[in-house]
């Protein structure tokens, strides 16, 4: 694999840019024609990667490319999922490149070659791996296994249409694993392969006072403020411990054994070097817990945006009608987004002052999952990975979310396989998002393995 990643980089990059520089942001109705010319390319790029077919679907929202391969004498089939979909690259200012540009710069601390482009890591870098190794094992003659092709458009804002696309087609999509690399590793030193991704219950919430925006001399202190009041609420989600205050929240949670807290601690985590690489001098979270712990199998309430009244230049003196916030919670398995998504309506509209009117609203939600690291296909990665990084890779649980998965799960009866090759230092989601070339080359290699050890 490496002499075929080397004798076709310049046509990967070629290729690769061309997906990148397509703003394909869900978030963002305005951009509906570049989620399609997105999904068509990545049609095209699997055709000429030696799909025997590959299709731009409809769904309720934004389109699903489907590709399949089929090899005679076959026993397994691998399904493979990612998303074209990406994150917006607001705020503009951070970056230091143009967000739908691709450029290959050095890393500024390690001086290593990345591509830094929004995207670049989260998906489509990381799919674009699966379509390389694909493309590798066919013109070596070296696939084995049906091979199924799954890319979505609408995994950054909670696949709303996905689960019910895969439900009407889940007999063109049976499979025996789904092959996913849209996670980090925890460490750039040691490998590490997702067991277990949290959930997510994400929700807005509006609360009003008085009916219009009121000139804060005049009414101040006679009228309850809404960002005050939003404010006092929000600070009570949790307790001094790092605990969520919502009754109920913590009935399905499973407390992990010893044993099993052990086995994940295995993962190398240097507190101080991660103190450093995110500028703080102290973490914090959930009494009882360590770091990796609190971002694996604890959940946990995060407030990811709050606004109201005046934030424009210079000063406005006004005491606003509207306060908001969009609040997410990440859950652990046995934990169900809907029934928390039901606790936290209740409890916020019981905890708000009678001197305001609070409304709630769900914006997306998805349950995590666990597999087992004894499967045959868990098995396979963790070979394949200790072969072209040199150690064994260690099991991990995630702290994000990709909610459909555990509804390809239980639709198609097939476990999801997390390879994951980005970094901490990708910053996805974030201005100047990165992907190093060598996890970019590592994964191809990895990938191409798993097909054979499986």
């Amino acid at each position: 694999m490496k002499q075929y990643i080397a004798a076709n980089r310049e046509r990967f990059f070629e290729e690769l840019f061309s997906l990148l520089r397509i703003p394909s942001i869900s978030a963002k109705a305005q951009n509906k024609p570049e989620m399609v010319r997105c999904a068509e390319r990545l049609a095209q790029l699997l055709k000429e990667a030696g799909a025997d077919e590959a299709a731009v679907m409809p769904t309720a929202g934004n389109p699903v490319v489907f590709g399949s391969k089929a090899v005679q004498g076959a026993e397994k089939t691998v399904l493979v999922y990612g998303h074209y979909d990406v994150q917006p690259p607001e705020p503009l200012d951070k970056w230091r490149t143009d967000p739908f540009e691709p450029v290959l710069a050095k890393d500024p601390h390690t001086g290593e070659d990345a591509i830094y482009c929004r995207g670049a890591n989260d998906d489509k870098g990381q799919l674009f791996m699966h379509l390389k190794a694909f493309e590798y094992l066919l013109k070596t003659k070296q696939l084995r296994h049906n091979v199924k092709f799954i890319f979505e458009g609408e995994e950054e804002i909670g696949s709303p249409s996905l689960p019910e696309w895969v439900e009407a087609h889940k007999d063109l999509l049976a499979a025996d694993v789904i092959l996913v690399s849209d996670t980090t590793m925890i460490s750039e030193k040691v490998p590490s392969i997702n067991c277990g991704m949290r959930g997510l219950a994400y929700l807005e919430v509006t609360v009003t006072g008085p009916n219009k925006d009121l000139h804060s001399g005049h009414y101040g202190g006679a009228v309850a403020n809404p960002i005050n009041v939003l404010c006092d609420m929000v600070s009570g989600l949790i307790d001094e411990d790092g605990r969520v205050t919502i009754p109920g929240f913590y009935d399905d949670v499973v407390e992990l054994s010893k044993e099993d807290r052990a086995m994940l601690s295995r993962a190398p985590f240097d507190i101080e070097e991660y103190k450093e690489f995110l500028d703080i001098r102290e973490v914090k979270g959930e009494k009882g817990y360590t770091t990796m712990e609190r971002t694996g199998i604890r959940p946990c309430l995060d407030v990811c945006g709050i606004w109201g009244g005046y934030t424009g230049e210079g000063a406005k003196t006004v005491l606003p009608s509207k306060a908001h916030a969009k609040i997410s919670m990440r859950l652990v398995p046995n934990q169900r987004s809907e029934k928390i998504t039901e606790l936290f309506v209740k409890h916020f509209q019981a905890i708000a002052p009678p001197y305001v009117k609070v409304e709630i609203k769900p914006c997306e939600g998805g349950n995590g999952f666990l597999i087992p690291i004894t499967s045959h296909a868990y098995q396979a990665a963790s070979r394949a990975m200790a072969q072209v990084y040199g150690i064994e890779p260690v099991p991990s649980r995630g702290g994000g979310s990709i909610a459909v998965l555990a509804d390809m799960q239980t639709i198609l009866g097939a476990d999801p396989l997390l390879m994951g090759f980005g970094l901490e230092r990708d910053t996805i989601h974030s201005p100047n998002e990165s992907y190093l070339l060598r996890q970019l080359y590592a994964g191809m290699e990895s990938i191409a393995l798993f097909y054979q050890y499986y």
